[in-house]
């Protein structure tokens, strides 16, 4: 069966350690993304006048932002660095432990305010942010990347990747949430100890940093001795290297990566502003910022019950439901906000409204599906852009958050040693329009744009998979590789790639009462195990794993389509054992699929195997249909040009 595999220590180990990984990752980009720039309005230029203060504010700020949109484009150079790195310990770990050393240095530098250069010469002090700043994001996005690269490194079970990916999302929740709660009392804390003041001040915000930055260097150093990277399998294939053109190229020629990118880019600029301002809310608004730690808690724990609850919900409840809901619980929150903040128990309502989301699974669920989408409409097949568009716009929405933040604290006056007492009428009328009411306006603009525009559901993409599974068949897909022209006829022995019997592709009936097209073969299983029918390459996997591409060492392409009407389970009962773009051997063990959960499903198991370009297909040797065979056994041998 496709469950029930046993889990090893080792297995443990790694899943665990790779977990702890992102609590102090994530911890960090919270630090550096969030507290940084509270510390730049609060605590770093205490004791400067207000204006040569102010401008360092912004120059700060503004240079944070530019940062951010530059790394649009440099986080795939980055990728492609770490992606060319051969070291005896792999590719991934040297990055991840440099990346946070060099890093953690660098911010702790930042969180002396350089010493307190600012002080005596504030020329020399903004030459030297620059640098420094520059220098630590790029190293922290080295170990970013290389966090969330190894994954596929790690196993070549899909399923098991995804656990890896829950896992590190679980922990990030963890690391960036746990910031909030303990930030104040530290802070706070520290800084008493050195002055004997109970407030927020520079030294207590470096020993925040500090304390951070020490969980982080733990957690990539468990990362780096707790997981170890696979080198049993091929996974620096022959494809060609993904550019940042095509990548974009691949973006703009695709709508419904456009549109659900344009819904989660709205959704992401509200939460990430609201969340950066909650502090200065708590501060200066409400005037108690010892109680900012509940803001933590209650993410926390919404955190840890919304992302297991998304699969059984989505059972029963459309993805674009589920993102509206989330936009109305957030459109809620910001009402209570507004007009309830005096009121802590509403407060608290509001809190838990506003972490209730599935936006960030939802889009990456669609981003997923345009894959397919992309392919069938444009001809373009590329699993790249799902992995770098998500991420993009989370660095989009984390420049215009620090830009927003930095000019609210100086607009509403929220800046240096001001207390709650300080603040006006019109400082709060600023600081609720950006922090509020432009939010609110991004969250009902997500809801139209996802419900108007977003049109790649779940059924829409089975459709999408059937078409092009069709087409597939008929050879009438645009954008396949172009095979080079030879005028010698090829030929290629197929083996059963499972147990079963044998049966015409013309008596496999789908649910919409067809047959399916092309050429090739059909085998009604009698194991759950798939194997590769001869040597060859995995050329794809469609996202849910009911069927892959293969292409035989001569240049003759399978598609192994495990089942019938099984796109409808979304993946659910397929266990993969490759990685795509790694060489197989016949014989190899493939896939794991559960043929008691399809059929309880109501679909067939049959495993359909047709050729992807039947056009260069000249003949093939008589099937024995009716026959049973096992799993390397003899099919036929195809010639083809």
């Amino acid at each position: 069966m496709a469950q029930g595999h046993k889990i090893t220590a080792k297995q443990w180990i790694s899943r665990a350690s790779f977990c702890f990984g992102n609590v102090g990752h994530s911890a960090f980009y919270g630090v550096m993304s969030t507290y940084f720039i509270i510390f730049v309005t609060g605590g770093m230029f205490n004791g400067l006048e207000k204006s040569v203060a102010n401008k360092l504010i912004g120059l700060i700020t503004g240079l944070i932002v530019a940062v951010r949109i530059i790394e649009l484009v440099v986080d795939p150079l980055l990728g492609n660095i770490v992606d060319n790195t051969k070291t005896r310990w792999g590719k991934f770990k040297p990055w991840i432990l440099a990346g946070n050393i060099i890093s953690v240095i660098l911010l702790l530098i930042l969180f002396t305010g350089i010493f307190g250069l600012a002080k005596f010469n504030w020329v020399l002090f903004a030459i030297l942010f620059v640098i420094i700043f520059i220098s630590f994001d790029i190293f922290y996005s080295f170990s970013d990347v290389s966090y969330w690269g190894m994954v596929p490194a790690l196993s070549e079970d899909s399923a098991e990747r995804g656990i890896y990916t829950s896992l590190g999302a679980f922990a990030g929740t963890i690391g960036w949430n746990g910031l909030t709660i303990i930030v104040v009392p530290v802070v706070t804390y520290f800084t008493y100890l050195a002055t004997g003041q109970h407030k927020e001040g520079p030294i207590g915000w470096f020993a925040f940093a500090a304390i951070v930055s020490l969980v982080a260097l733990l957690s990539a150093l468990a990362v780096c001795f707790g997981t170890k990277e696979k080198h049993n399998i091929i996974r620096n294939s022959a494809q060609d290297k993904t550019t940042i053109r095509e990548v974009f190229s691949a973006i703009f020629h695709n709508d419904q990566i456009l549109w659900p990118g344009l819904a989660y880019l709205l959704y992401s600029c509200a939460y990430v502003i609201t969340n950066g301002v909650l502090f200065y809310l708590y501060k200066f608004v409400i005037g108690k910022p010892g109680e900012f730690w509940i803001v933590g808690v209650i993410a926390t724990i919404i955190g840890f019950c919304t992302s297991p609850l998304f699969p059984i919900l989505n059972k029963f409840i459309p993805r674009k439901w589920l993102f509206t809901a989330g936009q109305v619980s957030m459109i809620l929150a910001y009402v209570i906000f507004i007009f309830f903040r005096s009121n802590v128990f509403m407060m608290d309502l509001g809190l838990v409204f506003f972490n209730i989301n599935f936006a960030q699974l939802v889009t990456v669920l669609t981003l997923t599906d345009a894959i397919e989408y992309g392919q069938l409409k444009n001809g373009q097949r590329n699993e790249a852009v799902v992995l770098a568009v998500r991420p993009m716009i989370d660095k989009l929405t984390g420049a215009i958050s620090n830009g927003l933040v930095g000019y609210i604290a100086i607009a509403a006056g929220m800046t240096g040693t001001a207390t709650a007492a300080d603040m006006t009428a019109h400082d709060i009328h600023t600081f609720d329009s950006f922090a509020f009411y432009i939010p609110l306006a991004f969250a009902i603009l997500a809801i139209l744009v996802f419900l108007t525009k977003v049109t790649l559901s779940e059924k829409k993409h089975a459709l999408v998979v059937e078409e092009l599974k069709d087409k597939l068949a008929e050879g009438n897909v645009t954008g396949q590789a172009p095979r080079e022209a030879a005028d010698e006829t090829k030929e290629t022995t197929v083996y059963a790639p499972v147990d079963g019997q044998l049966v015409p592709m013309k008596d496999v009936i789908d649910q919409d009462g067809k047959a399916f097209p092309g050429k090739g073969f059909a085998i009604k299983p009698s194991s759950n195990h798939v194997y590769a029918p001869f040597d060859g390459k995995i050329i794809f996997t469609f996202g849910t794993k009911h069927a892959f591409g293969i292409v035989s060492d001569d240049g003759l392409e399978l598609l192994v389509h495990i089942g019938v009407g099984t796109v409808n389970m979304r993946g659910e009962g397929f266990v993969t054992h490759y990685n795509d773009g790694q060489r197989v051997k016949k014989g190899d063990l493939l896939f794991d699929f559960d043929r008691q959960l399809i059929t309880e499903a109501g679909y067939q198991d049959t495993v359909v195997n047709f050729f992807t370009q039947p056009q260069r297909v000249i003949e093939f040797t008589k099937i024995d249909y009716g026959n049973d065979v096992k799993h390397g056994d003899q099919v036929a041998t195809v010639k083809f040009k």
